[in-house]
């Protein structure tokens, strides 16, 4: 059993730092509302630190699941953050959806440490986190990567290296990409199957058992007919990532005109005010033309 920090208790560490308390590990955790980690530690066998770093003095993992780049900056860097707390040996495995420019930096600040570092975004949404089925990208060294995999299997289905440090980042980058495009397309279709009279729930029946299937359409399909979006992952989170993509390609030279146009059509629906809605609410913008 390994001693293991998990710094940031959202929608998906909540459950995720509870696998792990389950398995055995001993768990120190810290989230910036106290009232959520204490919540945690009457849940689950572990205990709440008032900092990152002290949450992560004498850890062998470390595991960030924090909002973006600045985000994992603050609970990582300075007299407060996790790095310098760490001892030689140790590895800060961050879930985070951010840049692969930040992943690499993180590698590099670790390595003149002694800690190793894997980025490791996750894909699976909070039902996977609180199933333990989620999916994790993760990129970084063979050998941090293998000692840290034991641990990520306590909360994923499926875990894998992609390369070195930055590979994970990019390959979440791939799956919103693909996120994009089948949230784009459910919306564009399923508002054409309601402008055109049908009845959406026959029509639900047939396209989600032949080749234009999809997990939105089978998990999303019905509630977007129905305009309930108050669940799910947010505009405003789905807009983060499309911007990562949308950075990142630019700095590829990779044209990428689907999500270009997912992307506008957040920004439209953040400017209508749903920033918590579930992302699938951009049907509305095709409903509102």
């Amino acid at each position: 059993m390994a001693t293991c920090a998990f710094v940031g208790l959202g929608n998906m560490g909540y459950p995720m730092a509870g696998h792990l308390a389950t398995a055995g590990h001993d768990v120190r955790v810290f989230n910036r509302t106290q009232e959520t980690a204490t919540r945690w530690v009457g849940e689950h066998s572990g205990s709440s630190h008032p900092s990152p770093a002290e949450a992560a003095t004498g850890a062998d993992f470390v595991f960030v699941c924090v909002g973006a780049d600045d985000d994992v900056r603050a609970v990582v860097y300075g007299e407060t953050g996790v790095l310098g707390s760490l001892a030689a040996g140790a590895v800060i495995v961050d879930h985070t959806t951010a840049s692969a420019e930040l992943a690499r930096e993180l590698a590099e600040a670790c390595a003149k440490q002694g800690v190793g570092f894997v980025d490791a975004p996750i894909s699976g949404g909070q039902a996977g986190a609180e199933n333990g089925q989620l999916s994790v990208m993760c990129g970084g060294s063979a050998d941090d990567f293998e000692r840290v995999r034991p641990v990520l299997d306590q909360y994923a289905k499926a875990v894998t290296l992609l390369g070195p440090a930055g590979a994970g980042q990019q390959t979440k980058m791939v799956n919103q990409i693909l996120c994009a495009g089948a949230i784009q397309g459910a919306a564009e279709a399923l508002a054409f199957g309601q402008r055109a009279g049908l009845d959406m729930d026959l029509v639900l029946q047939a396209v989600t058992q032949g080749a234009a299937g999809s997990w939105y359409l089978s998990n999303r399909g019905e509630t977007m007919v129905r305009d309930e979006f108050d669940f799910g992952f947010a505009v405003d989170w789905m807009a983060k990532d499309l911007g990562l993509v949308r950075a990142e390609g630019a700095s590829l030279g990779a044209e990428l005109p689907l999500t270009e146009l997912t992307a506008r059509y957040l920004a439209e629906t953040q400017t209508a005010g749903d920033h918590r809605m579930d992302a699938t609410s951009i049907i509305r913008r095709y409903r509102d033309q």
